[in-house]
């Protein structure tokens, strides 16, 4: 299964929030930066373009995950709900309702009324889903990866050299 590229940036941006809000509060080996990253300084982070960052990260508000602060020490902070989100749950909610493979579309399949192989794809996409339903925001930003995700952000922020 292949994810969209919005859920992909969902899921690194929550990341990248939930280590950004660690480190801020000086929890872990990390120095507390003391402010929240942009949407801007996130996309940097994560190499992606501003505007898809923006949507996704509008999303994320909309959906109560992250909170957006205006103004001189804003950016985007995790809220508690965004921390504990479950990680199928979030997959689900970008990727939508759809099946694997498109049955009925605007040319249908005329193997529709027999074929097998859509249940089978969907109990598979399903199988997918619930192996992601345990696992929360946290879980995913847990040692090695977090050090690692703090690692990426001081390097793309640190001092520039000529």
């Amino acid at each position: 299964m292949r994810l969209l590229h919005s859920t992909d940036l969902a899921l690194r941006m929550l990341m990248r929030l939930a280590v950004a809000d660690a480190s801020g509060r000086g929890h872990g080996d990390a120095p507390a930066t003391g402010s929240a990253p942009t949407t801007r300084q996130v996309a940097e982070d994560m190499a992606v373009p501003y505007t898809h960052a923006a949507k996704v990260a509008a999303r994320l508000t909309h959906l109560g995950l992250v909170e957006a602060r205006r103004g001189r020490g804003g950016g985007l902070v995790l809220t508690g709900a965004g921390r504990t989100a479950s990680v199928g749950a979030l997959v689900r909610e970008f990727e939508g309702e759809g099946d694997v493979v498109e049955c009925e579309g605007a040319t249908p399949c005329p193997l529709n009324s027999g074929c097998r192989l859509r249940g089978a794809l969907r109990r598979a996409q399903e199988a997918f889903y619930a192996a992601l339903d345990p696992v929360t925001v946290e879980d995913i930003v847990a040692s090695p990866t977090g050090p690692l995700l703090l690692g990426l952000a001081s390097h793309r922020s640190g001092p520039k050299t000529s």
